[in-house]
């Protein structure tokens, strides 16, 4: 029977451990104690992990209708189902991994060394026992980076077509989990195979390498690689490559009744595979997209449906990239592939769809812009405010401008 006085024993010494207040304790004290908690964290990982074995040995969780242990532990515990399985193949695996498990108990290896030489068991099953103590010893000497080497050495040592085998198993296990979470955001999370990681890699580095901003760009490394993917999906969605027709902008869905979409409050306003989004993010995305009217009774019966209409067609907006040649907000020279036609006035407020109306942004200014950033077109050039109102100015070089300059006159 599991000890509840045990449990309300652990409970009454974290409380005696925290701190009243961090800022007074002294550096020393404060990194031996971050260093000896995470080895208690450990510890009870351990304890749990051999609790997730019984349920899974037992099936217990099919008494209430779960498929598997892993969804189980999903719901009791309040976690993603991949954590969750993660963490019952991690269970099952140390049952017959006695020194590892040894070392949890000590302390003396972390959760994440484990979980390695779980992948390392995994990959080269038969192998592993007879290799396990020397490998545990390693795992509690090594930082990360370096036992996760020894370990991909050791698995192709231990096999002599374990390269083969190792690209095969690694080939099966490849992985990408897209959901929305809680927060509203878009939540990725996978693995991918050598072959398969190495072009994703290479494509957004040669992304991550190109700063049009000239050394300004103040977006975080996490921040690039994220618009850097979005933007090879734009790419391929608008790409001429998909099915042979013609190059059109990505097919993303957005629901939006008219009400929300003109500012007038309330209304739907979603992604239908994300979830809601705010008014102001629909109306950026309208900009330049394809407009379908579905007039609807109440929420959800359709009766009426009518053609997809491109806001901006292909022959304005080909025009807008020659007379602007990439992103006009002062100082960015942003290429015109990486851009939306903004409509200076919208759409949606009577703004008509013409190159007067028209300025290419790229997709952070054209965020930007929907921001409180202000524009207006003065003698078919824009002009650019802050959100106080005054006047930003023009930070292009004078090759740009020439450039630009060029490229308006050969349009007309």
């Amino acid at each position: 029977m599991f000890d509840q006085a045990a449990v309300d024993a652990i409970e009454s010494v974290i409380r005696d451990l925290a701190p009243g207040d961090v800022k007074r304790i002294p550096d020393e004290d404060l990194e031996r104690g971050i260093v000896t908690l995470q080895r208690v964290i450990d510890r009870l990982q351990v304890e749990r992990l051999r609790l997730v074995a019984e349920v899974n040995r037992r099936r217990s969780f099919a008494r209430d209708g779960f498929v598997s242990a892993g969804a189980w532990l999903a719901q009791k515990s309040g976690t993603t189902f991949g954590t969750a399985k993660r963490d019952v193949v991690m269970a099952r695996a140390l049952e017959d991994m006695p020194r590892t498990r040894q070392a949890l108990e000590t302390g003396e290896l972390s959760t994440a060394a484990a979980h390695m030489l779980v992948k390392a068991r995994e990959a080269v099953t038969g192998q592993f026992e007879r290799s396990e103590a020397a490998l545990v010893e390693d795992a509690k000497r090594l930082p990360a980076g370096a036992l996760r080497s020894r370990l991909s050495e050791w698995v192709q040592a231990a096999d002599g077509d374990a390269a083969e085998h190792q690209a095969e198993r690694q080939y099966e296990r490849r992985r990408l989990d897209v959901f929305p979470s809680a927060s509203g955001m878009v939540r990725m999370d996978g693995e991918l195979d050598p072959e398969s990681g190495s072009p994703v890699v290479t494509a957004l580095g040669v992304l991550i390498d190109v700063d049009p901003q000239g050394g300004r760009d103040m977006r975080t490394p996490a921040q690039r690689r994220a618009d850097a993917i979005a933007e090879i999906c734009r790419g391929w969605l608008a790409g001429s490559g998909r099915s042979g027709e013609a190059a059109t902008r990505p097919d993303v869905t957005v629901i939006v009744d008219v009400r929300a979409l003109e500012r007038r409050g309330g209304g739907r306003c979603q992604i239908p595979e994300v979830g809601p989004i705010t008014p102001e993010t629909a109306r950026r995305m309208a900009c330049d997209s394809t407009v379908a009217r579905v007039v609807t009774k109440g929420p959800s019966e359709p009766l009426e449906v009518g053609r997809r209409t491109p806001v901006v067609s292909p022959a304005l907006r080909r025009a807008v990239a020659v007379r602007d040649g990439g992103c006009r907000f002062p100082g960015c020279d942003r290429p015109q592939s990486w851009c939306d036609a903004h409509h200076v006035i919208h759409w949606a407020d009577g703004g008509g769809t013409g190159l007067s109306n028209l300025v290419l942004l790229c997709r952070p200014h054209h965020r930007l812009a929907h921001q409180g950033f202000g524009i207006e077109m003065k003698q078919g050039a824009p002009v650019f405010r802050r959100p106080d109102g005054s006047v930003l100015e023009d930070r292009a070089s004078p090759e740009g401008l020439e450039q630009k300059d060029r490229q308006i006159v050969g349009a007309g």
